[in-house]
């Protein structure tokens, strides 16, 4: 059976961006890092890559230089269970050089998009209630950081 895992390129701070990844997460851990050789393409003993897992999911961090910085067209979506962990997560995101955006969406510090989403934006947005949904849009809209109490009330108008 194949495997597929997310690649994701930096600019010289693949090990860093690792080991910062997976001191946020549970079931997280790095799983090799490599080094590139003589002639290999970048400086000799130098981190190639790291593989490393996310709460059980595979990634390989490439240390490649700055041709292809991160854009929000891709994102890690991390669905939390209470305010508290979106709170914990999006503070220790967005800290040291990183920047929030829209409707949950934030930029770490090595450029990476992420989307820190309860678990209740996702069952609200799928209501049948297509007007409840729609109020729960608007209002999550209208956020940076999202807050579960104002999507609670604008579920129920």
């Amino acid at each position: 059976m194949q495997r597929i895992t997310t690649f994701l390129w930096y600019d010289g701070q693949a090990e860093e961006a690792a080991t910062f990844y997976t001191s946020l997460f549970p079931n997280s851990r790095i799983t090799q890092v490599t080094h590139y050789p003589e002639g290999g393409g970048g400086e000799a003993g130098s981190v190639m890559t790291v593989a490393f897992e996310l709460a059980g999911r595979e990634y390989v961090a490439l240390n490649a230089g700055p041709l292809f910085p991160f854009t929000e067209a891709i994102s890690l979506q991390v669905e939390c269970d209470d305010q508290q962990e979106v709170d914990d997560l999006w503070a220790k995101l967005t800290a040291d050089g990183g920047r929030e955006s829209e409707c949950g969406w934030l930029k770490d510090r090595f450029g990476l998009s992420w989307q820190i989403t309860p678990r209740v934006l996702i069952d609200l947005i799928a209501d049948e209630d297509r007007a409840k949904a729609g109020r729960v849009m608007g209002a999550m809209m209208r956020m940076q950081k999202l807050e579960i109490q104002p999507l609670l009330d604008a579920a129920r108008g």
